[in-house]
């Protein structure tokens, strides 16, 4: 019984690990909207420029919303390390964030739409959300939690 026990858990160590280099990676890239959140004004408009957008509104609350997203962002990177730091007690939480990302990039994908961003962006955004939101909950989906 043991080895067939010890044979489950080596077979499903890669998704465990899979999941761990999933979850510190995005989380990782994640906290760099905390820089996003305190960069100039100027180069909110610069970026927003280089983009093809039409002219960034100077008005304080797009800088307060674009700002605050930005620290959103940021603090889910936070919370990815953090479960991926102990998997195993989180697991529940880690399967919530999961199915939360799908739903996520369900919701990016109808915001998309309304607000008539280019083909681009939608791809580049809320389908890649999406799609990493079905290849995350899938892996986590894999892992046998002891508890």
């Amino acid at each position: 019984m043991v080895n067939q026990e010890r044979s489950v858990i080596q077979s499903e160590c890669p998704y465990r690990r899979c999941l761990k280099l999933f979850l510190t990676m995005i989380g990782n890239v994640s906290l760099f909207a905390f820089a996003a959140a305190i960069m100039p004004e100027k180069w909110m408009v610069g970026a927003a420029e280089f983009l093809g957008f039409d002219p960034f509104p100077h008005s304080p609350l797009t800088f307060y919303l674009a700002r605050n997203l930005s620290l959103l962002y940021g603090f889910v990177g936070v919370l990815m390390l953090f479960l991926a730091s102990d998997m195993e007690r989180y697991h529940v939480l880690i399967r919530l964030l999961a199915a939360g990302t799908i739903v996520f990039g369900l919701l990016q994908l109808v915001v998309d739409y309304q607000a008539a961003m280019p083909a681009w962006w939608v791809l580049a955004e809320s389908l890649s959300t999406l799609w990493g939101g079905l290849v995350f909950y899938w892996v986590q989906s894999k892992v046998r939690w002891t508890n």
